[in-house]
């Protein structure tokens, strides 16, 4: 997989929009709530173009058993993928183009997400820092999606639980 961060591309909401109603459509029932969280959904922000969508469920039983709708929209079902209580599906291969985060509504990782995507938004100057970062990340990490992550790592570590922070004082 090629990773490169690229310019903020405001056509990034409609792509979400059209994908989630998709979803939305198709899992009409079992879904709770759909998000668009990850760089793509920051304003501005320099990112992979790759469209994060986060959903919201009432069960991961439920959304299990409707892995060939997920499929026939053309996911890859990856199952907790490394993040437990996780549903995990991406799109488009090796040229990924979206990938689906679901977890049970309103758990931890749901509010870590979406904290992190409003807090980059209220604070335009750190979202430019790590727009930076992403960016340099990308040159250095000759297209090792492991060592571009662990590049960002410190800074997520770093600003996640101030966004959480922030977010509960803020938005609750």
């Amino acid at each position: 997989m090629i990773v490169e961060v690229v310019k903020y591309d405001p056509n990034w909401i409609n792509l979400f929009k059209s994908e989630s109603q998709n979803i939305s459509q198709l899992l009409e029932g079992v879904i709770h709530r759909v998000h668009h969280i990850g760089s793509t959904a920051v304003p501005g922000l320099m990112a992979k173009p790759i469209i994060d969508i986060l959903l919201e469920v009432e069960d991961l039983k439920e959304l299990d058993q409707r892995q060939k709708d997920f499929e026939n929209l053309g996911y890859e079902v990856m199952g907790e993928f490394g993040i437990p209580g996780r549903r995990y599906y991406r799109k488009g291969g090796e040229n990924r183009t979206h990938q689906i985060h679901s977890f049970i509504k309103n758990e931890e990782n749901v509010i870590r997400h979406i904290a992190f995507r409003d807090y980059l938004i209220h604070h335009p100057e750190i979202a430019m820092e790590y727009g930076q970062l992403k960016f340099r990340s990308a040159e250095k990490c000759n297209n090792d999606i492991g060592l571009y992550c662990d590049l960002k790592d410190d800074f997520i570590k770093h600003h996640e639980p101030l966004a959480v922070s922030w977010f509960i004082k803020n938005m609750h």
